[in-house]
């Protein structure tokens, strides 16, 4: 008997999503900041076993769109709705109960077997844990209610036991070698678009998309060329810095990570062009991947 599922991850912005999808595939696949929106795509990280197969989908988190990027990111959350054979709805102990109630009540309605996750226990004490469960059992009645704390790997265990239970039964989706849906460029711009993350404030790292030109391995080097596409001319001045400070900085940081992550010696070029208010285009959004061919 072999057991396969899609076990879809969704909830609010910053609730720890990735983290949560990182440990339970046992690679690092989704970028992690503490800035919300730094998922933008969904991603899917597959684990196999001899007689099951789990797909794992990381989702942007649920927010009201102010433009046509969001309202692509917010497509790719309810499209996780509709195909889950197991929904797994992440919160936190510090986020509000009722933020967000169109979604959660979606979640509510949903037919899949939902595990409800309260994420980040170790800030918070039993006496909260269990006032918050209550509040969440009356809010989603059929979830299943598992606390954990994915940094610190506390009862994943448990979530992983849950998960393999509810699997239906189903032959595998993916070649059992698999790990994820994504080619190999697309975990270099999530490399660099997290340094972006890390290294900017305010509007800087939500304007910027990065689009790999040209992507050429062999059986020791990576040589790669990358577009880091931003919305106006003052934020090409800013991403590059005096001088190139800026640039570099990202370029040296974001080299290092993809080197880590391929496990070759990378070439790593990087360009900043201006492509005025990308983020409400259809055509761009269709050509950065935010929109189905």
């Amino acid at each position: 008997m072999h057991k396969s599922g899609f076990v879809n991850i969704v909830g609010n912005p910053n609730v720890g999503k990735s983290t949560l999808m990182n440990a339970l595939v046992g690679e690092r696949l989704s970028i992690i900041t503490s800035k919300a929106q730094t998922t933008r795509h969904r991603i899917m990280g597959i684990v196999n076993g001899e007689d099951f197969q789990i797909v794992y989908s990381d989702t942007p988190g649920v927010l009201k769109p102010n433009y046509k990027l969001q309202e692509d990111m917010l497509n790719f959350s309810m499209s996780a709705l509709k195909d889950a054979d197991i929904l797994i709805y992440v919160t936190d102990v510090v986020e509000s109960v009722d933020k967000n109630h169109d979604f959660i009540e979606r979640v509510s309605k949903n037919p899949a077997p939902c595990i409800l996750v309260i994420n980040k226990i170790d800030l918070t004490d039993q006496e909260k844990l269990g006032d918050l469960v209550e509040k969440w059992h009356a809010l989603i009645p059929k979830a299943e209610i598992i606390p954990i704390s994915a940094k610190n790997n506390f009862n994943l265990e448990y979530l992983l036991k849950r998960i393999k239970e509810q699997l239906p039964e189903c032959p595998p989706f993916f070649d059992k070698d698999q790990m994820t849906d994504k080619p190999a460029r697309f975990f270099v711009t999530e490399i660099i678009r997290e340094k972006i993350l890390k290294n900017y404030d305010r509007e800087i790292p939500y304007s910027v998309e990065v689009v790999v030109e040209q992507f050429k391995e062999d059986d020791k080097h990576i040589n790669i060329n990358t577009v880091i596409y931003v919305e106006r001319d003052s934020q090409k001045g800013i991403i590059i810095g005096k001088g190139g400070c800026m640039l570099k900085k990202i370029g040296m940081e974001a080299r290092k990570d993809i080197e880590d992550f391929f496990q070759k010696k990378v070439f790593l070029e990087m360009f900043v062009k201006v492509e005025k208010d990308w983020r409400n285009k259809d055509r761009l959004l269709k050509a950065f991947g935010y929109k189905p061919e």
